[in-house]
Parts: structure tokens; C-alpha cells; sequence
């Protein structure tokens, strides 16, 4: 995970390419609200029903209001948790901070954001509104350069918070305006002559856009007579127990549902039912996700694709700007979903399948991991976490202690290595709480938990999951699993200062061929974790030997993570060599290696050494920049050189070795340059040639 940049700002809004309709005078009253200078409120909510356009509308204004916001708007889309308490990890994770502490996730943010001036976007707030009241008090009142911006169904109701109620668009205005351009997108052209019939479709459908969405689509097979005639029909009386559950709400909550349900009534069977399974998915899924989560009775695999692309058609399911191969749904359209899968019975069902989909997902990128396939594997877990979240929340909630021993084990291996260290830890502490069956999976899980309690410096965790993973490794007989257990030995020892102690564990290790699993990459870091301890108690050359050593197995498996850190470890003992030229170029293969993987810790280990590189190759200019970089990424990370006596102490005499170059003020001006860039941006400067 790392800092997202748009157009080379901080920030993570994407471009908004469809058509933005009326919501002038909503517009500028937001635009007054989120302006420094004119707004008084720093919480701000965009409320209203279902499908009235409240997300369309905040992000519109977030945009127009970027250039008040140096350090970024950032949107955090909250409609995929399922599980409370993750709401601080959602906003840590949209602003691609890649925290490795323990440390509540309310102090995180509080740290990264003091003294910046940025604006976040909490979307759909209703369905985990206590959990947005708590991240809220709790950081607001601590950065005063904070500005919140919240869509919800209700308000959150603190002290201070400026409230938008969104109503309908007017009827004879805009909402006609609406249904003519979605129409048009369908295929059809609104003559004068049809609007009157276009108004009376917008005034049975209160305005509310969402639903003129839903009813232009269907202009793609149906005439405007057509439409406005059915829209005239009494509902469905199959839909009244969907409708039922609203029966006590808002009307045009009401009415929404009703034309949700007329959308719902007007598709195939089978448009239904994949419609109903789909709403299981969280964030998003992809077509061969669809088929193999979604397929079964009636519905075989092979029709899915052609009525996913219908549900396309019909304004259903949207696919993602961002990414056309993947899709979802938006919330209402889903809730209804998922509200006629109850209705059929399916829902357990379905939800195991799609556990099981996840399941299998993880279990290949662990099998996986320590080959040339282990940067895309890095991507799709990434690109899968709302699912792969709630596949360990469905396993956890399950009967089957093995199976959920087994999905836990698999997808917090891969979170360890992405980022996620929190989540991991959190899903982990639970399975393993229970009596886990001895076996691999234990063994996996054991050496995770391990492994994230030495990122996180948690090391009294470590030396207790050391001796765990320890005992189980040898319960089940694997040699392999054996020597994986004892990188967390080794690895607590180093970081306690207990150097001899670790290079004398690790070094003890069997050197067995290397497997190209999770365990292979665990064997991996055992021969990374005692070149490290070789090299921090300045025994440089037997540092680079291990190093290579490592990097030739790295390349021969075609994995990354290992052999980034191999070639950064490489380039410091370049640099006692006096060989500059190798120190540089070394550096910069581990800082591309860490980047494929969004390996922020390893990115800024690089960065140290680049910089101590380039300012030896006579660059001091440069190197002041490179280090200010550095100190940004560091910063990501929760632990600046991972609060390491010896990394800081080495970081330090690389910044008085440039001022000793090219004086203070001249290093204070390239290094707040640096700092300035954002983390992709300064990426991009470090692997430049200078």
C-alpha cells in the first residue's frame, strides 16, 4: 500500500466522466462549506434516501474544491464493510498509509495528517454510523486542517455539523434534463413531442435519480408509451414483501424501491437470480468471479457473462472506471438484491460460495507466492481485500474450525506481505484463540502472526509466536516449516539489539532447496533476516555474501520481496566498498523490486541507501531531495526506520555528510522539495539517473 496521487496531487478522487446534471444551488452551497475561507463547519453531511444522488454530488464538490486542499481529498468508500470497528482501517487504507505499528488507527491518522490540510470523504455512512461518530471525534478535534465531508442516510449528529438535505431532482427541470441523457445512452432520443410523457414518468418517479436512471435503460427495449404505462401499474404483488419491509419509511424510499422493483420485474428469470447471487460480492468482482460464485441450479456458468452484460445494459450493475474488467453494484441496487436472495432461501448458500471462491483465490497466491507470479498475485489481493475481508469474516462466523483455520492462514499470509498487517493480526488473534488443529495451516498461520508482530516491532509477540510457530513446525514434520519458524527467532533477536544471538540462530538453519510456496518465501527471509544482522553489526562482506546469495535464489524462483531487500542490503556494502557507481544502481533495483510489491518499508530502506549513494557520487543536491523523499515514505510506515537505533543512527550521518556538502540551507530547500513530492511522484524522481 502507499500514498495515491490524481494528476500528481495527493489524493485518490478519479476523474468523473459521466454527464453531472442540475444540483447548481447544492453545489454552491457545499463549494462555500468545503472553501477554508468562507466555510465555517469542518464536518459537513450530505443527507437524503437511497438513490438520490448524494455520493454524485459530494464528489462532484470534493473536486472543485482540490485546490483548497495542498495535502489531498481523499475518498474513503465505507459501503463495503460489513464488520464494525473497520472504519478506521478503511481510512488508513484510502490514504495508502502503510502503518506498521500497533497503535490505534485514530493516533495513526492524527500523526500522518498534523499540519496538513486535507479533506476526507466518508461515503455511505448509515450502515456503520457509530463506528464514523467515533473516528470522527476522535480526530476532528486534533487537526485543525481536517475537513469532512459525509454522505448518509442520517446524520451523524455531532456538535458543529453542517447538514445538506438532498432532495429530488425538480421534476419539470432537471430530472427530465437526467432521464433525456440517460435515455440517449440507451439508445434513445427524446423528441419535444415525448415530453410530456418524459414528465409524467419523472413524476411517478419522484425525481429520484437513481431510479430515472433504472427507467431510461429500459428505453433500450421498451417505447416511452410503454414505460410510463407499466410505471402506471399497480406493484407487482411478488414484490410486496420486498416493499413491505419499507412500508413504515419515507415515500420516496418507497418509491425508489418501486421502481427498483419494476427494474427487478422487467428482467429475465435469470437476469433475477444473478442479480440476487451478485449482491454477495463486496467492493467489486470480476466476470470469472461472477461465474464461479453465481453459477448453480438454473443458472450455468456459461450464460453469465451474457447476462452480466445485460444487467450492464440495464443500468444495474455498473462496471468500475477505473478498472472496465471489474464490476459492482450500487448500494441500493444491491440491498434489493440481496433482499430477494434472502427471499428465495439462497442466501447461506450463496455466501459459502463465495467464501469458498476467496478461499481458493488465497490458497493459489500462497501456493504461489515465491514465483514470478508473485507481483500479480500482490495486485489481485489488493484488488480483492472488500471480498477477501468478508470471506474471513464468513469463514469466522462458520462452524468448520479447519476450513476457517485454513482461510485465515491463507489470506493473512498474503495481507502480511501487502500491507494489511492490522487486518491480519485481528483475523489471525481470532482463529488462533481457538484449540487449531495441528497441521500447515496452524504452522502458516503461527508464522504469520510471527511475522506481523515483528513489522508492527510488537517483539515480546514475536519471541512468543517464535516458540509457537516453533512447536508447531516440528509437531507437523516439515523441515521446511522448521526452518521458516526460525526467521521469527531470528528476526526478534536482531531487532532487540542482540546481534551474535541472531546470527547464530539463523545461521544455523538447514539449507534446503527452496520451495516456491509460502514456506519457500518464509525460507527466503530467514537468509534476507541474517544478512541484515550481519550487515547492522558491521560485518559488510559477510553481509553482501548471504545478500547474494539470496538474490541468486530470488531471480531462480522469480519472486521479488526477498530480493529487493537482498539488492538493498547489497548496495550498503557497495558503499563501504567505496564502489559508488554499484551502490547506486543496486539501490535503485531494490527500490523498483519494493514498488512492484507497494512495499513502502522496503521502498524507504532504499531510499536511505540511494541517498547515501548519490551524495557519495559528489550529488548532494540531489541526495538532500532523495532523503526528504524518503522521509515522506518513512512516514507512511508509522516507524521511521522502523524505530531502529542503528538505521536511524546511519540515516542521520547521511544527512550531516550533505549539509557537510552543500551547507544547511541549501539542504533544507532540496529536502522539503522532496518531502513535498507524493509517494509515487518521488518514486518516480528517486529512479530517475541523476
Amino acid at each position: 500500500m502507499c500514498e495515491k496521487t490524481t494528476g500528481g496531487r495527493p489524493g485518490n478522487l478519479t476523474p468523473q466522466t459521466r454527464s453531472f446534471i442540475g444540483r447548481g444551488e447544492e453545489l454552491d452551497r457545499l463549494g462555500q462549506e468545503l472553501d477554508p475561507g468562507t466555510g465555517i463547519a469542518r464536518l459537513v453531511g450530505v443527507v437524503g434516501a437511497g438513490g438520490v444522488g448524494k455520493t454524485g454530488l459530494a464528489l462532484r464538490a470534493a473536486a472543485r474544491a482540490e485546490p483548497h486542499y495542498p495535502d489531498g481529498v481523499w475518498l474513503v468508500e465505507l459501503s463495503p464493510l460489513h464488520t464494525a470497528g473497520l472504519v478506521g482501517l478503511a481510512v488508513v487504507e484510502a490514504l495508502g498509509l502503510s502503518d506498521r505499528s500497533t497503535r490505534p488507527v485514530t493516533e495513526v491518522v492524527a500523526e500522518w495528517a498534523a499540519g496538513k490540510r486535507l479533506l476526507l470523504v466518508l461515503d455511505s455512512c448509515e450502515h456503520v454510523l457509530a463506528d464514523c461518530v467515533a473516528f470522527v471525534e476522535a480526530t476532528l478535534p486534533a487537526l485543525p486542517g481536517l475537513r469532512v465531508l459525509v454522505t448518509s442516510r442520517e446524520p451523524l449528529g455531532l456538535p458543529g455539523e453542517r447538514v445538506l438535505p438532498l432532495d429530488p431532482l425538480p421534476v419539470a427541470d432537471d430530472a427530465v434534463t437526467l432521464f433525456a441523457d440517460r435515455a440517449a445512452e440507451a439508445g434513445f432520443t427524446l423528441d419535444p413531442a415525448d415530453r410530456p410523457v418524459a414528465e409524467a414518468v419523472c413524476r411517478r418517479l419522484d425525481g429520484i435519480p437513481l431510479a430515472l436512471e433504472l427507467a431510461a435503460a429500459r428505453l433500450a427495449d421498451l417505447t416511452l408509451d410503454q414505460l410510463s404505462a407499466l410505471l402506471g401499474e399497480r406493484l407487482p404483488s411478488r414484490l410486496d414483501l420486498l416493499a413491505a419491509r419499507d412500508g413504515d419509511g419515507p415515500p420516496r424510499h418507497q418509491t425508489l424501491r418501486t421502481a427498483i422493483g419494476w427494474s427487478h420485474e422487467l428482467c429475465a428469470p435469470l437476469e433475477r437470480l444473478l442479480w440476487a447471487r451478485l449482491s454477495v460480492f463486496a467492493g467489486g468482482f470480476c466476470e470469472r468471479a461472477a461465474q464461479d460464485v453465481c453459477a448453480g441450479g438454473p443458472l450455468p456458468a456459461g450464460r453469465i457473462p451474457g447476462l452480466l452484460a445485460r444487467l450492464v445494459e440495464q443500468s444495474v450493475v455498473r462496471r468500475r472506471r477505473d478498472d472496465p474488467s471489474r464490476y459492482r453494484l450500487l448500494d441500493t441496487v444491491r440491498e434489493f438484491g440481496a433482499d430477494w436472495l434472502r427471499a428465495l432461501g439462497e442466501e447461506h448458500t450463496v455466501r459459502l460460495r463465495h467464501r469458498d471462491h476467496y478461499r481458493r483465490l488465497a490458497r493459489a497466491g500462497c501456493a504461489e507466492w515465491n514465483t514470478g507470479r508473485q507481483a500479480a498475485w500482490c495486485e489481485r489481493t489488493l484488488t480483492e481485500h472488500a471480498n477477501l475481508r468478508a470471506a474471513v469474516d464468513c469463514a469466522l462466523t462458520e462452524p468448520d474450525g479447519p476450513l476457517a483455520l485454513q482461510t485465515v492462514a491463507d489470506v493473512a499470509f498474503l495481507w502480511r506481505h501487502c500491507g494489511a498487517l492490522r487486518e491480519a493480526r485481528h483475523c489471525l488473534d481470532l482463529v488462533l484463540g481457538t484449540d487449531a488443529p495441528p497441521g500447515p495451516d496452524r504452522t502458516r498461520a503461527a508464522w504469520t502472526r510471527g511475522a506481523v508482530a515483528l513489522l508492527q516491532g510488537d517483539l515480546e509477540a514475536a519471541a512468543n509466536w517464535a516458540v509457537r510457530c516453533a512447536d508447531a513446525a516440528k509437531a507437523q514434520g516439515d523441515p521446511v516449516a522448521v526452518v521458516a519458524a526460525v526467521y521469527l527467532r531470528g528476526g526478534q533477536l536482531a531487532l532487540s539489539g542482540r546481534l551474535s544471538e541472531a546470527i547464530e540462530v539463523l545461521d544455523a538453519a538447514p539449507r534446503l532447496p527452496v520451495r516456491r510456496d509460502a514456506l519457500g518465501a518464509a525460507q527466503l527471509q530467514v537468509r534476507v533476516a541474517l544478512a541484515f544482522a550481519h550487515l547492522l553489526r558491521g560485518d559488510d562482506e559477510r553481509a553482501r555474501t548471504v545478500a547474494e546469495e539470496v538474490r541468486a535464489a530470488s531471480r531462480a524462483c522469480g519472486e521479488s520481496w526477498a530480493g529487493a531487500f537482498a539488492d538493498g542490503i547489497v548496495a550498503q556494502a557497495d558503499l563501504v566498498r567505496g564502489d559508488v557507481v554499484a551502490a547506486v544502481a543496486n539501490a535503485r533495483t531494490a527500490l523498483a523490486g519494493h514498488a512492484l510489491l507497494h512495499n513502502t518499508v522496503g521502498a524507504a530502506m532504499a531510499l536511505d541507501v540511494l541517498a547515501a549513494g548519490t551524495v557519495a557520487a559528489g550529488d548532494g543536491t540531489r541526495a538532500a531531495r532523495l532523503l526528504g523523499i524518503g522521509e515522506r515514505v518513512w512516514e507512511l510506515t508509522g516507524r521511521a526506520q522502523m524505530d531502529s537505533p542503528d538505521l536511524i543512527a546511519t540515516r542521520r550521518s547521511h544527512e550531516l555528510r550533505v549539509r557537510g556538502e552543500i551547507g544547511d540551507r541549501a539542504y533544507e530547500q532540496a529536502y522539503a522539495r522532496g518531502r513535498a513530492m507524493p509517494y509515487e511522484e518521488g518514486l518516480d524522481f528517486a529512479a530517475q539517473r541523476g
